[in-house]
């Protein structure tokens, strides 16, 4: 991922705790606040755009079981688990949402939030770019 992205990434994560959910509805990524369960706890505009799901559908419930079954696999569902119980996770990787409409290589960075006992999903493009152009031509997904 491109320095200038890296930095721009850490300095949303850094400021997400602190952020209302109208910040978090203007940010050019898709952000997901989870729970240690799962649960999901904020769930920004974009990603509601980019997933064809309205936020309140998406908030409280499970992520990796009602949202994004998908997910549920070693590479992302097993990182974070780990995380959890650690306490701490700090880690990016590719991931393919394989939708049947529309399926979409992402770059997903998951952060655990010792204050708030939470974790972090920042998705971007597969680069690290934001992905705010996709959601503004039109592209969705669904989960």
């Amino acid at each position: 991922m491109p320095n200038r992205y890296k930095q721009q990434i850490d300095k949303v994560l850094e400021a997400a705790d602190h952020m209302t959910p109208d910040e978090l509805d203007r940010l050019p990524y898709g952000m997901i606040q989870l729970d240690s369960s799962g649960r999901i706890l904020n769930y920004n505009a974009l990603e509601s755009s980019l997933a064809s799901l309205s936020k309140e559908d998406a908030i409280g419930k499970q992520f990796f079981t009602e949202i994004a079954p998908c997910t549920r696999v070693q590479e992302f569902y097993g990182r974070f688990k780990e995380g959890v119980i650690r306490e701490a996770l700090d880690t990016s990787f590719h991931f393919h949402f394989a939708f049947k409409q529309n399926p979409r290589d992402v770059t997903v960075r998951l952060l655990y939030s010792k204050r708030t006992r939470t974790v972090w999903v920042l998705i971007s493009d597969q680069e690290g770019k934001p992905l705010a152009a996709a959601a503004a031509s039109g592209e969705t997904t669904n989960a």
